[in-house]
């Protein structure tokens, strides 16, 4: 039998998961300055598998933090090539700025989500459409080079996609509850909404830099 969890049990045990979960994704950031790039690549072929197995499994039966751990901490290696570069671009102090701009951004975004009245589930639709579309120019943007202005579009949305995901995520949790088994998956899902939320931020940094200069 499933065990829905009160409002403030499940607040707390999701964003103590979620706490880990970016201590793991950290843990593996300092781990992958130490690995060699071809286990870089093994390590993203790992999390583009885990994630397609999770979404499977979610199905039929319910991940474990277990999972989840394990998950955070090969996309903390993964993440280390990017931030490496970003901060040979941008330097160290745009990367914390970004850094501090996602949780701000994450952190309002949760709370006014979770003491709203408004029920948020309505952009499901909008939010799944809008992912695809970020997707699609994602791969078109490895053949062609945008320009600053349709760089800067790219950034705005995705950012946008990504508070709305947070919006929607959070929301649910406070209107509908979520079965205990379910917790796992809440916490994997926002954590995947900073990291994404983290990485088009340091874009929309990074572009509005270069364009200063």
């Amino acid at each position: 039998m499933e065990l829905t969890l009160s409002r403030n049990q499940l607040m707390s045990k999701v964003f103590f998961g979620l706490f880990l979960s970016l201590l793991s994704a950290f843990v593996g950031l300092g781990v992958g300055c130490y690995l060699p790039p071809a286990l870089i690549v093994v390590a993203m072929v790992a999390e583009l598998v885990m994630i397609v197995v999770a979404m499977f499994i979610q199905r039929s039966r319910r991940i474990g933090m277990g999972f989840v751990m394990a998950f955070t901490f090969i996309s903390g290696l993964t993440l280390y090539p990017i931030i490496s570069v970003k901060i040979s671009q941008l330097g160290a102090t745009l990367v914390l700025e970004a850094a501090g701009v996602t949780a701000a951004t994450f952190l309002i975004s949760a709370l006014v989500a979770a003491r709203s009245d408004f029920d948020f589930s309505f952009l499901a639709g909008f939010l799944f459409i809008g992912l695809l579309a970020l997707l699609l120019t994602g791969i078109v943007s490895l053949f062609i080079s945008f320009s600053t202005v349709a760089e800067l579009i790219y950034c705005v949305l995705g950012i946008a996609i990504f508070v709305g995901y947070v919006l929607f995520d959070v929301n649910r949790m406070a209107h509908h509850g979520v079965a205990e088994d379910q917790v796992a998956w809440v916490v994997l899902s926002l954590y995947l909404d900073i990291i994404n939320l983290f990485l088009f931020i340091l874009r929309l940094m990074g572009v509005l830099q270069s364009s200063r200069d």
